[in-house]
């Protein structure tokens, strides 16, 4: 029925063509300025801290297990957005007051780091004991076993996994608008508060999102072939 009204009553065709036309270009600008930066930054702070507590976790002083475990345990077991209005709107209530969009990145990199910790906690137990053993034979230290041994090995088994966890970042992106950060479908909502077309804005925010991770995709597929290459070698 609702495409129905639309396709019988040309004015309103041609208001929501308008309306389409003159959306799009914001809600790009704000993909680029705001929603890959906040993705990408998000990510790489994300990223360090799930080696950190990957390295925590499978270390043998107890404290530094007992610390990452109780934060992956938490991060994994409350949701994100619950997490955000804690940092956004909860924390102001004992004196700290972050800015929408550093709350927005400390909340995405807590919360991929806890995820990718897991991932990376695993590549690093699946490179044969036979690395590290080798690898102390020839004098090497614990850190630059890591270094140069084991985390090379490692991230190439960690390419495929952290991959989707970076291409899942850019759709929960989309939680960052409930704490007011200019992002894409902050974008949309407000463009629509104003035409009341919602189911136009939202799903042009929804195709845009599909093709930047229809993009992601391509580009993981190409990531995976290269280091299959290299490991077949």
């Amino acid at each position: 029925m609702y495409l129905n009204s639309i396709f019988s009553n040309p004015e309103r065709l041609e208001r929501l063509g308008d309306i389409a036309q003159s959306s799009f270009l914001p809600l790009i600008e704000a993909a680029v300025q705001f929603t890959l930066p906040l993705s990408v930054i998000s990510f790489i702070l994300g990223l360090f801290l799930a080696v950190v507590t990957a390295l925590a976790r499978i270390s043998t002083v107890r404290i530094l297990q007992w610390i990452a475990r109780v934060y992956v345990s938490i991060i994994r077991g409350t949701p994100l957005l619950v997490q955000l209005f804690i940092l956004f709107y909860g924390l102001p209530t004992i004196g700290v007051t972050i800015d929408p969009f550093p709350a927005a990145v400390i909340g995405f990199s807590l919360n991929v780091g806890a995820y990718a910790s897991e991932v990376i906690r695993a590549a690093i137990l699946s490179i044969p004991k036979g690395q590290w053993e080798a690898a102390d034979t020839i004098g090497m230290s614990y850190s630059q076993t890591l270094r140069r041994v084991i985390l090379p090995q490692a991230s190439r088994v960690s390419v495929p996994p952290l991959s989707n966890t970076f291409i899942s970042l850019v759709k929960d992106t989309s939680l960052a608008a409930l704490i007011l950060v200019t992002e894409m479908f902050r974008v949309a909502q407000q463009i629509a508060a104003t035409n009341y077309e919602f189911l136009l804005l939202y799903g042009q925010a929804a195709l845009i999102y599909w093709i930047i991770c229809f993009l992601l995709s391509l580009v993981q597929g190409r990531l995976e072939n290269r280091f299959d290459r290299y490991v077949s070698r």
